[in-house]
């Protein structure tokens, strides 16, 4: 008797088009259910250890001072968020939003006690906030899961105040000479990567979600299209990954 296949180890297509990523939200948070335990070490090997530099970089485009306020979107394991709460101490506070309870639940247990740092289980396109709460939004390679790039930025520029920052990391596809190397081992290495850690499907996954995901360019169009002013994009690692930051206008302008 066949045993039958535990739909369960399946994950999203990730196929996407320049509006957003096919899968259902469900999907995505059961995914990244699974992957928790092995999110954080899995980052450090697929970006060749750089995953804490650009996170850095990340951070410092948010522009906070002590004691502002920021919300960090798809938050997984909690890093951006604790690193956005050293950006805005003494006297900052944080607020990390994921739909994976399973991620939320390694953030938590991870800075247990860390005041001013709060992590909740929430949708990017609804997200738990009211309009202009905070000083700054961040998202790092939480955006192509998105089945809506848009509204996940203006829901992203809704919470934060006339004036503060919406920053994007994400994944990007070079094309550059060194480009071509770094690609073949995303391509290539990283579902064999992910299959050794029990979780080829996700890494599967991961990989066509950034095939999919649109260029650069368009991703600044597309955080114009949503209210965002000033935006402005640039890459790291030999543009391996993009980073772009628009700036939230004054209401009704």
């Amino acid at each position: 008797m066949t045993t039958p296949r535990d739909p369960r180890a399946d994950a999203p297509s990730g196929r996407a088009t320049d509006r957003g990523n096919a899968a259902a939200t469900p999907e995505v948070a059961s995914m990244f259910d699974r992957i928790s335990g092995v999110y954080d070490p899995m980052n450090l090997v697929i970006s060749a250890f750089q995953e804490p530099r650009w996170r850095r970089r990340a951070v410092a485009g948010a522009g906070l001072r002590p004691g502002g306020r920021a919300i960090d979107v798809a938050s997984g394991t909690g890093k951006v968020a604790a690193d956005l709460l050293r950006a805005a101490a003494p006297g900052g506070s944080v607020l990390g939003v994921d739909i994976s309870p399973g991620m939320i639940e390694v953030a938590r247990r991870r800075f247990d006690g860390q005041a001013g740092l709060t992590f909740v289980v929430g949708d990017a396109l609804a997200l738990p906030a009211e309009d202009g709460a905070f000083d700054a939004a961040t998202i790092a390679f939480g955006m192509r899961n998105l089945p809506d790039y848009a509204r996940g930025f203006a829901e992203m520029a809704r919470v934060v105040r006339p004036g503060g920052k919406v920053v994007c990391l994400e994944i990007a596809r070079p094309r550059s000479r060194l480009a071509r190397v770094m690609r073949w081992w995303f391509d290539r290495v990283v579902p064999i990567l992910g299959t050794v850690a029990g979780q080829g499907a996700a890494y599967t996954y991961l990989v066509r979600s950034v095939q999919s995901y649109p260029p650069p360019e368009r991703i600044a169009e597309v955080m114009r299209e949503a209210g965002l002013v000033g935006v402005r994009w640039t890459g790291m690692s030999g543009g391996i990954v993009t980073i772009h930051v628009g700036t939230v206008p004054p209401r009704g302008g």
